[in-house]
């Protein structure tokens, strides 16, 4: 498989900390790899996932998606991920949210993904249908534990496939978010929202923090998932249909920026940060209004406190796969 890593001039910019280029070799080896290929296919979500060398492997394979508010949001499309998920022989997993709406409860939440058509793939294992269980989380500022859905104990491997885009709190989702809101119960969704203040779905919007300390918090609540996890894990983002919301929100904004590509790695932090900076460095001009959910909402912090926790590098080699 013939590859090549990205130009120092595709990704400087916007002061973000680029990628390391084959000019300066004497540090390639120590920086995490992101594998990226630009058409979005079944087939290349196969390509990115075969070039990290780890084979998802054992009895039970989860594979942590967003399943999708409404018919409206733009989770991705099982036609997309159907190949992907037969090769690896996956369960979707997910948790119930953690507001009113078509997810919250688990009848709710297995019907929307019937309606969105998870469950004619593959089984959708709502994780915390019968509880939930404590990860603790080490290093953080504001949490000392995560609490998750107590199926994540069923599983031998994970695979976060996730749609990056933007967010209407966290400023973009992808990895590092399917990791912390994602695997979070509704409890541990509030927990995470509210920095440790509550894990009392109920008084959630009463207790909400400082915009960074809610951002700090995903982070921390990644790194228990990671720190669980170990090397049974591996991350995938699919950038396409680029709103500047979630897919969360059931009425989302109509992108405006065009698609940018599939992208793959087994450090999450690289992943997300080379996701956010072929955003800011593209040409395409629809890119403003992503560029201003990111800022706006301290986006990028997430992946300067996951750095800090251990959890990875924003320093990156980007090589892209000939397809």
């Amino acid at each position: 498989m013939a590859a090549a890593a990205m130009s120092m001039a595709a990704l400087a910019g916007c002061g973000n900390k680029p990628a390391q280029t084959e000019d300066a070799p004497a540090e390639t080896d120590s920086l995490s790899t992101v594998y990226y290929i630009k058409d979005i296919t079944p087939e290349n979500i196969i390509k990115v996932y075969e070039a990290l060398g780890r084979k998802a492997e054992g009895k039970n394979i989860g594979i942590k998606i967003s399943t999708g508010e409404s018919n409206k949001s733009n989770h991705l499309d099982t036609a997309l991920i159907a190949d992907f998920v037969r090769l690896v022989n996956g369960t979707f997993i997910e948790c119930n949210t953690a507001y009113a709406g078509n997810r919250n409860t688990t009848e709710a939440h297995l019907k929307a993904a019937k309606e969105h058509g998870f469950t004619d793939l593959a089984g959708v294992d709502i994780m915390d249908a019968e509880g939930e269980i404590e990860l603790p989380v080490t290093g953080g500022k504001h949490l000392t534990k995560d609490i998750v859905g107590k199926n994540i104990e069923n599983y031998d491997f994970f695979i976060v496939l996730s749609h990056f885009k933007g967010h209407q709190m966290g400023g973009f989702g992808g990895a590092l978010k399917n990791l912390s809101i994602g695997f979070g119960s509704s409890a541990g969704k509030a927990y995470i929202h509210t920095a440790g203040k509550t894990a009392n779905v109920d008084s959630l919007w009463a207790n909400l923090p400082e915009q960074a300390d809610f951002i700090e918090s995903m982070a921390e609540a990644a790194k228990a998932v990671v720190d669980y996890s170990g090397d049974h894990i591996l991350y995938i983002n699919v950038a396409n249909r680029l709103s500047v919301d979630c897919d969360c929100n059931g009425n989302p904004a109509e992108p405006k920026m065009g698609d940018l590509g599939v992208f793959a790695s087994l450090d999450p932090v690289a992943l997300d940060r080379a996701c956010v900076d072929m955003v800011m460095n593209s040409d395409d001009p629809g890119k403003a209004d992503l560029i201003e959910r990111i800022n706006s909402r301290l986006g990028t912090l997430i992946l300067d406190h996951a750095e800090a926790l251990g959890m990875g590098s924003q320093k990156y080699r980007l090589v892209t796969i000939d397809e």
